[in-house]
């Protein structure tokens, strides 16, 4: 078990960082680089979303490593065992969606527990720097 919870705070750990050096660089890359108000905010969006992904991913090749484990426990249900497979749980785990069609037994529970929390945070704190990035050009464009 312990190797499961450093496997899993390895995850959290790196998906923070992804995140805050995406969203450190898309604040940067907005200030550096002089757009239009529409076209900044929308690198924000698809930065914030690449960012997304990124951390999906990765959290997915946590689950595969973990799956192919015997230490670790087992996905079952609609689920083989790809790569894709991992992908898509790791997905709906994330955007908190929870299809249920995987479900997790064993230490993967905890980690699909963790990705979940993780999603969330991670997602508000998106929505919390593009608020602030929109309310920040909505009131240059109210003054100017």
């Amino acid at each position: 078990m312990l190797v499961a919870i450093l496997i899993n705070a390895c995850l959290v750990a790196f998906a923070v960082v992804i995140h805050h050096e995406a969203l450190n660089a898309l604040f940067w890359v907005s200030h550096r680089w002089k757009f239009r108000r529409n076209v900044t905010v929308l690198i924000g969006v698809f930065g914030a979303l690449v960012a997304h992904v990124v951390e999906i991913w990765m959290f997915a090749v946590g689950y595969y490593f973990m799956y192919h484990s015997p230490l670790f426990g087992t996905l079952t249900g609609n689920f083989n065992g790809a790569m894709l497979d991992c992908v898509y749980f790791s997905f709906t785990n994330y955007t908190s969606l929870g299809f249920g069609d995987i479900e997790p037994h064993g230490a993967l529970r905890f980690t699909a527990g963790l990705e979940a929390l993780t999603g969330l945070v991670m997602i508000t704190w998106t929505a919390s720097f593009l608020f602030l990035k929109m309310q920040r050009f909505w009131v240059v464009r109210e003054e100017g």
